[in-house]
């Protein structure tokens, strides 16, 4: 990679292991609920528009946002170089100038506006138009930074991208950084050594000396229909308490709040474990749903 060329680096995903979007909307539902859902319901059509909204409701520490390790420490190395490293990316500017701030990067960033969403083609444009064809290198993360990689002189891929493989097929030059996930941390996000709490359910049944299939295997279902409802709420909990659990001591360590594991795949996941709470609460009895809505209301609460 030529040092006369600036290092440009997306930022969700890729600097950061986290989204900004995402940490935007969670720190929202945590301190005004009402107004976060209404500017999404505003704005779902408009992402630039949203993303500003957002950011104006709850502002981040951009300070604490977990940082890729592998990239920041390239930034670092590049600037000691005397090479010009820039942020490029979709959230909004807002938050993107604060965090070239916090970390020493070049003044000049590129974002989101309120009006522009800067992301693929959009993002492309823009730096060719700043750089021209080629004049810079590019990290990101995603397949929809394909178009700006095509036109990069260097492309750094962080993580899995599948699509990328067809960068070094047709010529270009690729890089490829550390990134990603791991399901193991997903399932410590989840807590399942909490699940065996549930195994209350089992004592009317131990204390009525009655062990026959017909009268176990509805308690074993209300036992995992509870445990995934816990887990729905311990990741819910989580997001909701991204900031705090970073500058915890220990609890900055969690899954979401060390980002290592992407908020999206939290929500992914919380959606998922939580309808298949209800639905076998539903499958059992509807006094057992309502029980089951209850005691997720009171935990959230």
């Amino acid at each position: 990679m030529t040092l006369e060329k600036p290092l440009v680096l997306d930022v969700d995903g890729t600097f950061l292991r986290t989204d900004m979007l995402l940490e935007n909307l969670w720190a929202g539902l945590g301190v005004a609920p009402v107004q976060t859902i209404a500017a999404c319901l505003r704005h779902f059509r408009t992402p630039a528009r949203l993303k500003a909204e957002l950011a104006a409701i709850a502002p981040l520490r951009t300070d604490l946002l977990p940082v890729n390790a592998e990239v920041a420490e390239l930034a670092l190395q590049s600037r000691l170089a005397g090479r010009e490293v820039v942020l490029a990316s979709a959230s909004d500017r807002s938050l993107v100038a604060r965090l070239a701030a916090d970390y020493g990067l070049s003044e000049r960033y590129f974002a989101s506006d309120g009006v522009t969403n800067l992301k693929g083609a959009a993002k492309a444009g823009a730096l060719v138009d700043a750089y021209g064809e080629g004049g810079f290198d590019y990290a990101g993360n995603a397949p929809v930074d394909m178009p700006i990689w095509e036109r990069a002189e260097n492309a750094l891929v962080v993580g899995h991208v599948p699509s990328a493989r067809a960068l070094s097929a047709s010529g270009h030059n690729v890089v490829e950084l550390p990134g990603g996930w791991a399901a193991r941390s997903l399932l410590k996000a989840m807590r399942p050594h909490q699940w065996v709490k549930n195994v209350l359910l089992l004592l009317p049944l131990l204390a009525s000396h009655r062990f026959d299939l017909a009268t176990l295997l509805p308690i074993l279902w209300g036992i995992a229909a509870f445990s995934l409802a816990a887990s729905t709420i311990y990741v819910a909990n989580d997001l909701l308490d991204l900031e705090a659990d970073r500058l915890h001591p220990t609890k900055c360590r969690r899954p979401f709040a060390s980002g290592a594991v992407p908020i999206g795949v939290g929500m992914a996941a919380m959606t998922g474990i939580g309808a298949a709470a209800l639905l076998i609460a539903a499958l059992l009895s509807p006094a057992f749903l309502l029980v089951t809505l209850l005691y997720m209301a009171l935990s959230l609460a």
